[in-house]
């Protein structure tokens, strides 16, 4: 009984298909021959009773010879009839070829057509299948017969392309709802704290100088840090509604990067870092030089957040045949290698704690990679015994 049932199974579906198609082209065979026979019946009946008298005729007068041949030397005799055989053997070859190019010509229009029907055929069951499969959770191989058996791989391939693509979606919007959930939270602090100490100073007028400049210092403080969740807020809505558009030119790398430095100063000294330019000198690439300083500004900013008080930031220019590349490095924490994968990806926060400072709303290095992705350029990262860094390469 199993071994029945599993026959049935594996090749009771193809021994079927295989006796349909041999069917198919049996029916087809009889059904062109059956024509052939009738096209000749007709054509015979056409020239033997309509155009009987016209063809004998042009026949005896293109093929035929005749002479007058007397008997035994009297007057009596008759005419003598013979086939020119050689012009006949010609008019048969002719009429071969003309025989046989016909019917190539209606095999070949036949076949054209029969191929066109079976492909819009082929074509439309495709599409019921693919519907088929589309909408429910079947396998490939449950919905697609085995003559389907490429269509049914690539649907494959393109359903799990998909999942993928939904999968990723689904954690990047969940990533950025407990993103903004976590800044919603967080805005209540330092607001409650501002509102809170300017209260005590109102209600205080003869508060003491030195605790009055400490009141306002905390609620200066509480106020920088309301600022920057607000413009982490702003920074995710920009980013959902912006497209980014490059506008090139020809930028000088050298000059970018030394000016970044310069800005970064306030930075860098806070955290006690210092930013050395190495290799930087004659670097100029064809590029949306605003852009690209958006690029080096957050890969920085980056830089500096993850990076130990008082260490050094290195950034390195290397000029190629083809590419040039800027890489960023700084001394911290070693990024473990799944980490290293997601940071590129839109609100991923290698900080996934909201109790310091470091890190934003996640989307800086999103952007990088998009804005150099556009620049047919690549950034790639990597980490190891305590040095991160970053490299930026630009065709050139």
């Amino acid at each position: 009984m199993n071994i029945q049932s599993t026959l049935k199974r594996s090749g009771g579906a193809d021994i079927k298909l295989k006796t349909e198609a041999n069917v198919r082209r049996i029916v087809v065979t009889v059904l062109i021959m059956t024509g052939a026979l009738f096209a000749c019946r007709m054509l015979f009946f056409f020239f033997d009773r309509f155009l009987n008298g016209f063809f004998v005729d042009w026949f005896e007068q293109n093929y035929v010879s005749q002479e007058w041949r007397q008997l035994n030397g009297s007057g009596a005799g008759y005419y003598y009839r013979s086939i020119r055989w050689p012009e006949v053997k010609v008019l048969l070859l002719e009429t071969m070829i003309v025989i046989v190019f016909l019917w190539v010509l209606s095999v070949r229009v036949l076949s054209y057509f029969y191929s066109a029907y079976r492909e819009r055929k082929l074509l439309h069951r495709a599409g019921e299948l693919i519907g088929e499969y589309m909408d429910s959770d079947r396998e490939a191989g449950k919905v697609f017969p085995p003559e389907y058996a490429e269509v049914a791989a690539r649907m494959s391939e393109i359903r799990s392309g998909f999942q993928r693509q939904e999968q990723l979606l689904r954690e990047e919007a969940g990533r950025k709802n407990d993103l903004i959930t976590y800044l919603a939270h967080d805005l209540k602090t330092p607001l409650t704290s501002v509102i809170g100490y300017l209260s005590l100073l109102e209600e205080a007028p003869d508060m003491p100088a030195q605790q009055r400049a400490k009141y306002v210092h905390i609620a200066w403080d509480k106020a920088l840090r309301l600022e920057k969740l607000i413009d982490e807020f702003f920074e995710i809505t920009r980013y959902n509604l912006s497209q980014i558009v490059l506008e090139h030119e020809t930028v000088d790398l050298s000059f970018l990067l030394v000016q970044l430095a310069d800005e970064f100063y306030p930075i860098l000294n806070a955290h006690g870092n210092t930013v050395r330019l190495e290799g930087c000198g004659e670097l100029s690439v064809q590029g949306d030089g605003e852009k690209l300083a958006r690029v080096f500004n957050n890969i920085l900013k980056n830089a500096v957040a993850y990076s130990y008080p008082d260490t050094e930031i290195l950034i390195r220019g290397e000029k190629g045949e083809d590419t040039l590349k800027i890489c960023f490095q700084n001394r911290g924490r070693t990024i473990p290698a799944q980490k290293l994968n997601a940071v590129f990806e839109k609100f991923y926060r290698l900080d996934e704690t909201r109790n310091t400072n470091t890190g934003g709303a996640g989307l800086g290095l999103a952007i990088a990679r998009e804005i150099v992705t556009l620049h047919g350029g690549a950034i790639t990262a990597r980490s190891g015994d305590g040095v991160t860094t970053f490299t930026v390469e630009l065709p050139l």
